[in-house]
């Protein structure tokens, strides 16, 4: 087994609130690779969250064989150590054939199993031996108890460090969907489970181009909807494809989402923990009880002076009110106990922020 991969796996498997799979989508250039590794990994950085950077040396499976693919085993290997000399960042990228496994695990820190070839036993195993991560993405055709089995050649092979990642199911022709039973499904293989917010929005084959042929098209907009639910329910980690000018991009620009110039308006999650962020929903809690009781009591000071005797008689409304403010007190002050280890929540506080969205 390979020590650094052990310890980087590890590392990922404690990182909090998740970590972070990023780039784009194919390698277009080293320049471009460059640019775009030295920004994710600013924007990261100021957020304490775990970076290993994504791109992709040969997309083998683009929908037409017009579509740029990329610079090629050799070539692309070489820009990706760059990477990782420049920016001291592991990488991530995919293998779609046996004998690519070999070079690609001399570089990678982890190597991904695209969601189309997620039952190769040949491939998976290859992959396996070279002792690296493994990151299997569930196939859009795949139930998530397919991915037992797929973890199973891993780890068969003498390979423990593996995870998972769900990108979509298949919804009739030319649509994805992202089943949020499926997190929780697939962590009965009992590895970390990665959530693809990009991939799972795209539309296959549902992009013509102008010189004739089809390309996958999608949904950027609905990223962070996707991310939301991927934290709420409490995924590992977070595999997203970016792009400083998507609308350009050789490969996949529908699914990649956009980097700002202002990094933190994209990615700017709010690092509490959980005790903070139970006393935030506490405090609503205690204001909303609170203001019904007021609300009662008030019922006594608004009458006119000719139902003040009236209102004397209906005084239990007043101790009803004055009870509530009480139990509201007592349920922000108590409840702290149970809340601590409620990491939901903080999940959901998160990503909230992270996609810059209010708490409330």
């Amino acid at each position: 087994m390979d020590a650094p991969s052990v310890a980087l796996y590890n590392q990922l498997k404690a990182a909090q609130p998740f970590f972070l799979l990023a780039g784009p989508n194919v390698i277009e250039s080293e320049e471009h690779v460059m640019k775009m590794a030295k920004h994710i990994k600013a924007i990261t950085t100021k957020l304490g969250v775990p970076l290993v950077f994504k791109s992709s040396f040969d997309k083998a499976n683009r929908t037409s064989s017009k579509s740029f693919r990329g610079p090629g085993l050799e070539q692309g290997l070489k820009i990706l150590e760059k990477v990782k000399a420049a920016y001291d960042l592991p990488v991530v990228t995919d293998v779609h054939e046996s004998c690519q496994c070999e070079a690609v695990g001399r570089v990678a820190d982890i190597i991904q199993i695209p969601a189309f070839l997620c039952r190769q036993t040949d491939l998976l195993v290859a992959a396996a031996k070279t002792g690296k991560i493994i990151n299997i993405k569930k196939g859009q055709f795949c139930a998530p108890s397919v991915m037992a089995n797929s973890v199973e050649k891993i780890r068969l092979a003498g390979n423990h460090n593996v995870m998972v990642c769900e990108r979509g199911t298949m919804f009739g022709y030319n649509d994805l969907i992202v089943d949020p039973r499926n997190f929780e499904w697939l962590r009965e293989t009992n590895c970390p489970v990665v959530a693809d917010v990009t991939h799972a929005l795209q539309q296959p084959a549902g992009k013509k181009l102008d010189g004739g042929g089809v390309a996958s098209g999608g949904l950027r907009e609905l990223i962070p909807c996707i991310a939301r639910t991927a934290v709420a329910v409490g995924v590992d980690g977070i595999f997203m494809e970016v792009h400083d000018d998507p609308l350009n991009s050789p490969c996949d620009g529908p699914t990649q989402w956009v980097t700002s110039p202002s990094p933190l308006r994209h990615f700017q999650p709010m690092m509490c923990d959980d005790m903070l962020t139970y006393y935030y929903c506490c405090a609503h809690c205690f204001v909303a009880i609170a203001q019904f009781g007021g609300a009662v009591r008030r019922i006594d000071c608004d009458r006119s002076s000719h139902q003040r005797k009236e209102a004397t008689q209906d005084r239990p409304n007043s101790i009803q009110g004055m009870i509530w403010q009480w139990v509201a007190i007592g349920i922000t002050l108590s409840l702290p106990i149970g809340f601590t280890n409620m990491v939901v929540s903080k999940r959901v506080a998160l990503y909230m922020r992270y996609f810059h969205l209010p708490l409330a």
